[in-house]
């Protein structure tokens, strides 16, 4: 089963909305974490490095939204018919 026009366009709206997305969510990533790092290193110079908790999961998220930028592909019929065929068995 081919992919009609509307769910090709439905599919690249999706990535395009994704893409331009993704600059504003590093420039704040990058504007928030330094803030974060800045008072950490005001208010503490040293010790428990907490902004690094922050980072390493806003990273997580940061990284997810790149995938579904420019690596995740789309689900295709033929995926569904492949699966759906898998659970038949």
């Amino acid at each position: 089963m081919a992919i009609t026009d509307e769910e090709l366009r439905r599919s690249a709206r999706e990535r395009v909305e994704a893409r331009r997305g993704l600059v504003p969510h590093v420039l704040v990533f990058i504007l928030v974490n330094a803030g974060l790092i800045a008072i950490w290193a005001w208010i503490q110079r040293g010790g428990f490095f907490w902004p690094g908790i922050i980072l390493a999961a806003w990273g997580v998220g940061l990284i997810m939204h790149v995938w579904a930028a420019y690596f995740q592909r789309p689900v295709t019929s033929a995926d569904v018919e492949r699966e759906m065929e898998r659970l038949r068995r």
